[in-house]
């Protein structure tokens, strides 16, 4: 059949099996969902299987390596690009054997690839402002290996329109989030944290959502450093609950430019990566901070920056936040988040049948339906794109 033919066929089909991939900022694993998004009932987007596949240390090392201008290779980014497409592959395989899905079941595969350097910020080439991003795991091995469409590379259109290319998951979140009577900010805590803040019965122009600042990034950075690199983040935020938050530290750290710039605006290591997080914690570490109020400190600068953001930014206070991410599960930080924000109702999406963990993969499997039904979903008045466009390309099986 005609690759058109094809492409044309699962257009057509009222409801389609997709896989979602994510690989996130902290670069701890590959997030894999299986969905079923009907066309007639798009909002429940039904979670049949989700597994989040640690990365080996070795790949982990080698992908954050690879975020580090001052460390990447071409000959690494030129490998890694494929590397990771067989890893993705395989846990696609994996995921479909053990959940006992088939995989010719599979209609779709939406993957957002893992972000190695994103700049927004354009710069000058011929007469023209550039702005560029670059996501690794090549999807013509995904199409390959699985024998199922896959759709990938979702930010580069936003970002020729005009836009950030980021936050990308919006479009999702007013699909499976938004409610008739209550305002609501959907929270993701991941490396960023991003919020999508949905107007009651709001309509996709409506619609206001950014980057808030570093979510568990500085946390996790923190954390390997004041252990030597035996633990990789706080579980449960525990070290930070036997810490003491320093508030002229915090204070400072929330002097960055990034909390007062006007949205849209989006983040990631370029600011808030190693050489932020490592600077940080020696500068502490000189003024004879302990490690567990170094981490506290860091906890609450995520928490401080995401309630700074609704109050600067958010035409309102939402009715109640919605958290997902990693960061959903630290205690500690939702209880800083609780604090900060007093008076508004947190909840976490599992209590509205979406898991914490596999939100961000199913959005990306909502963003490949949108693709191959023709439907725009960036989010200009997130994105700062001058108009909704297609994201992603297709390769077809």
């Amino acid at each position: 059949m005609p690759t058109a033919g094809r492409i044309g066929k699962l257009a057509e089909k009222k409801k389609l099996r997709v896989i979602g991939l994510m690989s996130g900022t902290s670069a701890d694993g590959l997030d894999v969902a299986i969905v079923d998004i009907d066309e007639s009932r798009q909002k429940t987007a039904g979670l049949l299987a989700f597994e989040m596949f640690p990365y080996p240390p070795a790949l982990r090392r080698a992908l954050l390596k690879l975020c580090d201008p001052k460390s990447a290779a071409l000959d690494d980014i030129c490998h890694y690009n494929s590397a990771l497409a067989e890893f993705f592959s395989d846990a696609v395989i994996n995921l479909c054997n053990s959940s006992a899905i088939a995989l010719h079941s599979i209609d779709l595969i939406g993957s957002h690839g893992h972000t190695i350097f994103h700049s927004p910020a354009p710069r000058r080439f011929s007469r023209k402002n550039v702005s560029s991003t670059l996501q690794i795991g090549e999807p013509s091995i995904i199409a390959q290996r699985t024998g199922i469409t896959t759709v990938a590379d979702f930010r580069p259109r936003d970002m020729a329109a005009g836009g950030q290319g980021a936050p990308l998951v919006p479009y999702a979140d007013y699909i499976l989030f938004n409610d008739k009577r209550l305002s609501r900010a959907v929270q993701n805590i991941g490396g960023i944290a991003n919020v999508t803040y949905l107007p009651a019965c709001s309509r996709l122009h409506e619609i206001v959502a950014f980057d808030t600042g570093p979510g568990n990034m500085v946390i996790d950075r923190i954390i390997a450093r004041a252990t030597a690199g035996k633990r990789r983040y706080d579980k449960d935020g525990k070290m930070a609950a036997n810490g003491s938050v320093n508030q002229k530290l915090l204070q400072k750290l929330l002097r960055h430019p990034f909390f007062r710039r006007r949205p849209p605006k989006s983040t990631g290591r370029e600011e808030f990566g190693f050489t932020y997080a490592d600077a940080l914690y020696e500068k502490a570490r000189r003024n004879s901070m302990a490690n567990a109020d170094i981490v506290a400190t860091v906890t609450a600068l995520t928490a401080a920056a995401i309630a700074d953001a609704y109050r600067r930014f958010l035409p309102a206070m939402p009715d109640e936040v919605i958290l997902s991410g990693g960061g959903a599960h630290n205690k500690t930080l939702t209880a800083m988040l609780r604090q900060e924000l007093s008076g508004v109702r947190i909840r976490k999406t599992d209590e509205l049948g979406m898991s914490v963990d596999a939100k961000e993969a199913v959005s990306f499997a909502i963003l490949a339906y949108a693709t191959v039904k023709n439907l725009p979903a960036n989010v200009p008045t997130a994105t700062g794109a001058k108009k909704p466009v297609i994201l992603g390309k297709i390769v077809p099986a």
